[in-house]
């Protein structure tokens, strides 16, 4: 019995031996190839020998075990994965202070018509291009210190963490990022794409979804202070107009306290302006650059937090259409809880002709403690309406304490502008202003507000086919509930402040 035993055990350690390489194989350390972990050493060509090795033995993960690793640029490859275990980092070198630099900005004929950083991929800590099956997942975490903000042709610069391009079947999960430059995750044509469990505390945008389709933004906690947080794009940095389609944010967070204080757990808010951009900003948005458009996209239980609001913008001729937004919770809004805005900035092609935005569903939204001189906009352009809009189940509960001298304002078109809230200044309602709308419903909506204020509820101005249902506002003496302007075919039923309402042409008036 003890011999069976024993050929057995030796039968078994001789298996083990050659079937241990195999393995193992499809796993690549860094450190196998040269990469020190000290984070004084630049270690990207360690890092880069490391993912040559894995696609030239048809992929594989490469292995970050607890180090910190000074890096230049990493060049992906096709089904490869990076993972970083507990205790890695992956640290973007400063060029100014260390020998060798980021990879140049690739040439793009087309960067005319989309921001410098938008325009190209490789002046980046991580990038890829044409590539398919490649993930980046944690628990490690990717800081960027020696990325820059700003866009730049400087030699050497970099200023994205993760630019992807024309790639599909994307995987980024369990990572920590931050403060990661321009852009901390910049996909341009990428499909197929998962981004889960993400934490992102970075100094300006977080996630740039550009012309991508089939997209999953799930679990992620994003802090950006001084720029947007979740953005879906649709630019013509491909040099054709590609719509951003096929896309669900779920189940995450965004907010605008100070920089570092999302991760370290203190969640200041004692910043209350963003110097470069009007106000803190950390919001889930669409635009601004828009050529191709946004069809079929889904945004449900996320909250806001000390920063802007929700904004869906189509200014450069693409379509918005198909969306549906529910389970929303925002406090502290910095500017317009809700925009919506058709525009013709128009930075696209000659031959681009002027988008729509059309079919927009809002549900179960609770915002608190709102902007007192701004309210929500739906706004489009004379000639150019926004088309099927329904907001059900919306609970509003504003700053106010606006004058009565604030119904005077005429609030600015701004057709060829920029599309933000804040350039349309003070605004005479303190519920929502509505312009260049066809088609525009409200179910079971409560707007009120902390201070007294003298202004409507809602004012509409160029609105036709307009049902109010079951909507609570509050008003002071003296000052009306709606206010209209150039407005067809308009109803209203049980709404606690007025009397069951049919007006069928109605060039201005106020009740």
């Amino acid at each position: 019995m003890f011999g069976n035993r024993f050929s057995q055990t030796i039968i078994f350690f001789i298996i083990i031996t050659i079937l241990s390489p195999r393995l193992f194989a499809s796993r690549y350390n860094v450190k196998d190839f040269g990469a020190i972990g000290d984070g004084k050493t630049i270690d990207s060509p360690a890092i880069n020998k490391a993912i040559d090795a894995a696609s030239e033995a048809g992929g594989g993960t490469v292995y970050f075990p607890a180090g910190t690793y000074l890096s230049f640029t990493i060049r992906l490859k096709s089904h490869i994965g990076l993972y970083l275990d507990h205790g890695a980092m992956i640290l973007a070198a400063s060029h100014k202070e260390h020998d060798g630099g980021y990879d140049p900005a690739e040439p793009n004929e087309w960067d005319m018509y989309q921001d410098h950083g938008h325009s190209h991929w490789r002046n980046s800590l991580i990038w890829g291009e044409g590539l398919t099956n490649i993930s980046i997942t944690g628990p490690g975490k990717i800081q960027g210190d020696g990325l820059q903000r700003w866009d730049t042709d400087e030699e050497g610069a970099g200023n994205k963490a993760i630019a992807l391009k024309h790639c599909r079947n994307v995987i980024i999960r369990d990572i920590t990022m931050e403060k990661c430059g321009h852009f901390a995750i910049l996909p341009t044509g990428v499909d197929n794409f998962t981004m889960d469990n993400l934490m992102i505390d970075t100094n300006r945008d977080a996630i740039n979804v550009d012309c991508c389709v089939n997209v999953r933004i799930s679990n992620c906690l994003i802090n950006t202070p001084n720029d947007d947080a979740i953005v879906l794009k649709s630019s013509y940095a491909l040099g054709y107009a590609r719509a951003t389609e096929n896309v669900m944010i779920a189940n995450c967070q965004v907010s605008g306290y100070d920089l570092h204080s999302l991760l370290d757990g203190t969640f200041k808010k004692t910043q209350s302006e963003a110097p470069d951009h009007g106000g803190v900003t950390g919001r889930i948005k669409f635009g601004t650059e828009s050529n191709g458009g946004f069809k079929n996209i889904t945004i449900t239980n996320c909250t806001f937090d000390h920063c802007r609001g929700l904004a869906l913008e189509t200014v450069d001729g693409g379509i918005l259409e198909d969306v549906t937004i529910s389970n929303i919770t925002m406090r502290d809004i910095t500017n317009s809880p809700i925009f919506l805005r058709l525009g013709r900035r128009m930075r696209a092609p000659k031959d681009m002709t002027i988008g729509k935005m059309r079919r927009i569903n809002i549900s179960d939204v609770i915002v608190h403690n709102a902007n007192p001189e701004s309210a929500s906009l739906i706004v489009g352009i004379p000639g150019h309406n926004i088309e099927d809009v329904k907001l059900n189940n919306i609970q509003f509960l504003v700053t106010g304490g606006a004058p009565k001298e604030y119904t005077k304002i005429d609030v600015p078109e701004l057709e060829d502008h920029y599309p933000d809230p804040r350039f349309f200044g003070k605004i005479p309602a303190y519920g929502f202003f509505i312009r260049h709308v066809d088609g525009i419903k409200f179910n079971n909506v409560e707007i009120r507000y902390v201070n007294d204020d003298m202004r409507p509820a809602f004012v509409l101005d160029d609105v036709k086919n307009v049902e109010f249902n079951n909507v609570d506002t509050r008003s002071l003496d003296g000052a009306p509930t709606f206010m209209l302007k150039k407005v067809k075919n308009f109803k209203a039923y049980q709404c606690e402040s007025v009397k069951d309402t049919k007006l069928e042409n109605v060039k201005e008036r106020t009740f």
